[in-house]
């Protein structure tokens, strides 16, 4: 191996000394240090040189580790090729694919490495002795070294850039460059292009189209292009599986042949919500909810029919509690109606702040939320006479689900729990029927057990259900409540002891009154028609030929409750006798007719007179009385026996109003008491 010379500024450099020690140094020993002597450049003296080999075992290390790093970069500049594969390859894939040749190639590129560090004599005999111990050719041997130097050279230059340390490139140099896959030379661009827009066309997705349908129509494509050469079917079918193991071609066929509604529900990245920054009644959900069974049901025409139930229910979303729930045929508002009140004066329960809803027109109709459900932002900036039902009972915010995205109601998978744990245990279960699922149907002879008798009543099953709801789903141990970490992990433990959001109901007579039918109407002079009846009241003579309010008990509508425009309460309008001719008259319904216009006279008479009364008149006839302090002005004090809310709803007060003080006192109108008291029924069966 020919001797390296360095000048002594370098070597002063790698043994660490000032150039003066080191030239001191060897003045002491001259026979230690093998020099020479070489013109410089610019000329002048001549430049004593130094060998590396006389220098001490750190500096011979150091000028080795110097060279490694300062060679790096005229190595990589004398090859005029680009950078090696190995570079830009993806460690991880080519060890999982050819673990046994990386491996291998590791412990080659060590021992050829040992060869590299190699500095003894005759280091030609000592290259032919090791290929023959590898068990290679001397040429094979120079070849590893040559990529082993290579490899070295990029990992330094690499390292440089960013810090990090690369190796492993000793061992991918050694092994072979991976052959590039599924490049299909058969197929040109045209033909690929013409396989892809086939597959994933919308229409031929959206009919399962196979691959013997697609080279079928492929073959046509080529004939009316009259393509030379084309390949076969299983070079097409090749290339389509390649295609659907490209990252995302699933989910786009997906798309193409089940639309946008669906690829939204089972392919698009949906976020995890957390709930335990919530409070108890702060946020809750309802929904509908049809069950897989059926039961009998008696309608009020007295025929008995098999239904599926309908279960009407609200969950609490911190804690999973179901509250609310109420069991239908049919739901419509006015269930919604009841099972919000439900859920407000019933254990456990309470106004909750803000409430999730359903798209459907049972739960965005007017009443509910008074504005059209055309807008689906739902504002509560309104009047008392305008507000919906939402609003009325004290919720502060109310959303909408967007149509068809079910996974932002959480009760939906509340659903599904129900049909795995609890309508399968049914005689009368038939499976799921909806069309993704239709291999879960379950034939029954429904109509041969309900003249059986073997159909459970909707009473009792909805007994059923309570004692399920309480006793299994509630009570036992939630996996989100335990992810959430919450300190209570059963749904009513949670819900009886978390920290709760507190708003005060309103009064239950007021709750009452929210539960009837409301509407627009317009006083003729023989009063207001409705469900083609005519209802009639003395006051409604001063609003004739004006649109009123008008409210009405769904379990009696033989009465109407009329109000102004601006909520204040004028009459309760009952139905009116009609009055027939000649002998067919009813001389005492005659009587009460000519009554009722004699009175309707005398008041429109005393109202003429009052404003027809000079001002005069009017100052003497506020003289006549000197009487002062009429009114109780002493301070005492005035609780009820129960905090509510008391609402805003101009009708509400003017139905306060308009009682009795005596009346007042105890419960308001004669209306009002009976409203009470079949609300008060209506609770205590729900939470029977």
């Amino acid at each position: 191996m020919p001797e390296i010379y360095i000048t002594l500024e370098d070597a002063a450099e790698l043994e660490d000394v000032k150039y003066n020690t080191l030239v001191q140094r060897m003045k002491r020993n001259p026979g230690a240090f093998k020099t020479k002597t070489q013109a410089r450049e610019g000329g002048g003296k001549e430049q004593v040189m130094v060998s590396v080999a006389s220098l001490s075992s750190k500096a011979r290390k150091a000028h080795k580790a110097k060279q490694k790093v300062d060679g790096r970069d005229v190595i990589i500049e004398q090859r005029t090729d680009a950078a090696p594969w190995y570079v830009e390859a993806d460690l991880n894939h080519f060890i999982e694919s050819r673990k046994k040749q990386y491996y291998e190639a590791i412990e080659l590129a060590g021992k050829v490495q040992s060869f590299v560090d190699y500095e003894g004599e005759d280091r030609t005999a000592y290259a032919e002795r090791y290929a023959l111990a590898l068990g290679v050719s001397l040429p094979t041997l120079y070849r590893y070294v040559g990529n082993i130097l290579e490899a070295n050279a990029w990992a330094l230059k690499l390292e440089k850039e960013d810090g990090q340390n690369r190796d492993y490139f000793r061992a991918l140099a050694l092994c072979r460059k991976p052959k590039e896959k599924d490049t299909f030379p058969s197929l040109t661009d045209e033909q690929k292009a013409v396989i892809e827009n086939i597959w994933f066309d919308r229409s031929f997705a959206a009919n399962l189209g196979t691959i013997e349908m697609l080279f079928e129509k492929f073959e046509e494509i080529a004939e009316a292009r009259s393509w030379e050469s084309y390949p076969s079917i299983k070079t097409v079918a090749r290339y389509i599986k390649h295609l659907m193991d490209r990252p995302g071609a699933e989910s786009a066929r997906y798309l193409a042949a089940n639309g946008t509604r669906e690829w939204k529900n089972k392919m698009m990245v949906k976020a995890r919500r957390e709930t335990a920054s919530l409070e108890v009644m702060e946020y809750v959900v309802g929904d509908e909810h049809t069950f897989d069974i059926w039961v009998q049901y008696t309608a009020p025409n007295g025929k008995i029919k098999a239904v599926r139930p309908k279960l009407v229910a609200w969950m609490d979303v911190k804690t999973r509690t179901i509250i609310g729930d109420v069991l239908c045929v049919d739901a419509n508002s006015q269930t919604l109606k009841e099972s919000l009140v439900k859920m407000i004066y019933s254990k456990p329960g309470g106004v909750p702040k803000i409430l999730h809803i359903d798209n459907g027109k049972d739960y965005t109709g007017e009443t509910m939320t008074g504005q059209s459900r055309k807008n689906r932002k739902i504002d509560f900036d309104f009047d008392a006479e305008t507000i919906g039902f939402y609003q009325s009972i004290g919720i502060q915010e109310v959303g909408r689900s967007l149509p068809y995205q079910p996974w932002d109601k959480s009760i939906e998978r509340f659903f599904s729990t129900v049909c795995s744990k609890f309508s399968k245990w049914f005689e009368s279960y038939t499976g799921t029927l909806t069309g993704s699922k239709t291999y879960a149907k379950r034939n029954k002879d429904i109509d041969k057990m309900l003249e059986r008798g073997e159909l459970l009543t909707m009473e009792e099953f909805f007994d059923l259900w309570l004692a399920w709801k309480d006793t299994k789903y509630h009570t036992r141990e939630h996996r989100g409540l335990k992810e959430n970490h919450e300190k209570w992990v059963t749904p009513i433990e949670l819900f009886e002891n978390g920290s709760r959001y507190m708003k005060a109901a309103p009064p239950r007579e007021y709750a009452a009154m929210l539960l009837m039918k409301a509407d627009i109407a317009l006083v003729r002079n023989v009063g207001i028609q409705k469900f083609g009846v005519m209802y009639t009241d003395s006051e409604l003579g001063k609003y004739i030929g004006q649109k009123v309010g008008v409210k009405w008990d769904i379990d009696d509508v033989t009465k109407l409750y009329v109000y102004d425009k601006e909520g204040r309460k004028i009459c309760e309008a009952v139905s009116a006798e009609v009055l027939s001719y000649g002998q067919h008259c009813s001389q005492v319904a005659l009587e009460k007719h000519m009554r009722e216009q004699k009175r309707q006279k005398r008041d429109v008479e005393e109202f003429l007179e009052g404003v027809q009364m000079p001002y005069e008149a009017r100052l003497e006839q506020g003289r006549q009385s000197d009487a002062v302090g009429k009114i109780d002005l002493t301070i005492k004090a005035e609780r009820s026996s129960k905090v509510v809310t008391l609402p805003n709803d101009k009708e509400f007060r003017a139905e306060m109003a308009a009682a009795p003080r005596k009346k007042k006192a105890a419960a308001g109108d004669e209306y009002l008491a009976k409203k009470a008291g079949t609300a008060l029924a209506r609770l205590r069966a729900m939470n029977e």
